[in-house]
């Protein structure tokens, strides 16, 4: 378990007792999503973000790592590539690894985690094309509707250029019915509570976006923030870690673990480390072997992670809570 930064916090019930409290057993099934976090840089400062990404970021991909697990990835085709950031999209290896994975497996599911307004970045206005010519499916972060919440979050002027990215990529058939062209948008609480629920806020943002930009979009995920990096130094900033995370606590839902996606996904960082999700890799629970010995993708086989303990923290009550949420949003009605 990772150590509270507060002594009060001890007190917490450790996850994995709170498993066991509901005959829980969180071990790995069959490998499926390769998660590939390509580095640090960003365009944007997020207050919620995880990763405490930004543009002095010097955290990115090597040619050399992302070779290797290209040849990783050819032996072991997995049928969904997540990439994110960051930026993905600002990781001069992002085209090849794009590219090179379509060559390999051609139905598989490439996901950009995009942040929209690096479609309308200078140097980056390349990026729309290449994700149609691609086929890349677009998972995108959109806070709000409303122009207040998204700045708040994101920084001035970026709900403006979000809608004109979101507009860019409608045209190019994001967001359309188009099964290999798929658009969904992220809502994040702004601030220090549980997400709604998912598909009472998805109707609400079909019909704004609609009404009032003429934007589709095929799908709304929502994720709870999590308490780490730089959205943790905000709940201690403003006194509110203990609160959260009890909040967190209270709201743990047991039918949510069997579909966690630590479960299935394995979580590779920017100089190939594998971890059981990405929120484990802002941690720096890295899988180790033998003798503790830490772990690259290029150390293990898929199978090899079958069956596999995951590695847990007080920062897992985030996914687990209320209707629970991982980077593929709620996880249960």
């Amino acid at each position: 378990m990772i150590p509270s930064t507060s002594a009060s916090l001890q007190l917490s019930p450790p996850f994995l007792e709170t498993l066991a409290d509901h005959q829980k057993d969180l071990r790995r099934t069959e490998a499926d999503i390769l998660q590939l976090n390509l580095g640090k840089l960003c365009n944007l400062t997020c207050v919620h973000c995880h990763v405490s990404a930004g543009p002095r970021r010097k955290e990115i991909i090597t040619p050399e790592t992302a070779g290797k697990i290209l040849d990783w990835y050819r032996k072991h085709p997995l049928g969904t590539v997540d990439l994110t950031g960051g930026a993905p999209e600002m990781a001069p290896e992002f085209r090849r690894i794009v590219r090179t994975i379509r060559e390999i497996r051609p139905d598989a599911r490439i996901i950009d985690r995009c942040n929209l307004v690096i479609l309308n970045e200078p140097g980056f206005e390349w990026v729309g094309s290449f994700l149609e010519q691609n086929q890349v499916s677009i998972v995108a972060s959109m806070p709000c509707y409303s122009p207040e919440n998204v700045e708040a979050q994101r920084g001035h002027g970026v709900f403006d250029r979000s809608i004109l990215a979101l507009q860019e990529l409608n045209q190019r058939g994001f967001g359309t019915g188009h099964p290999r062209k798929t658009l969904d948008l992220v809502y994040n609480p702004n601030g220090a509570k549980l997400p709604p629920s998912q598909m009472e806020l998805e109707k609400d943002y079909k019909e704004e976006l609609l009404k009032h930009f003429g934007i589709t979009f095929d799908r709304l995920i929502t994720i709870t923030n999590l308490p780490i990096a730089r959205f943790a130094r905000y709940l201690h900033r403003e006194g509110l870690y203990e609160d959260y995370l009890k909040t967190l606590i209270d709201a743990f839902n047991p039918a949510t673990v069997d579909h966690l996606m630590c479960r299935d996904t394995i979580s590779v960082g920017w100089q190939g480390e594998i971890y059981d999700c990405d929120f484990n890799q802002m941690l720096g629970l890295q899988m180790t072997g033998d003798r503790d010995r830490k772990l690259s993708l290029w150390d293990i086989t898929p199978d090899q992670l079958e069956g596999r303990a995951i590695a847990t923290g007080e920062h897992c009550y985030g996914c687990t809570a209320g209707a629970g949420s991982s980077c593929g949003g709620s996880l249960v009605d």
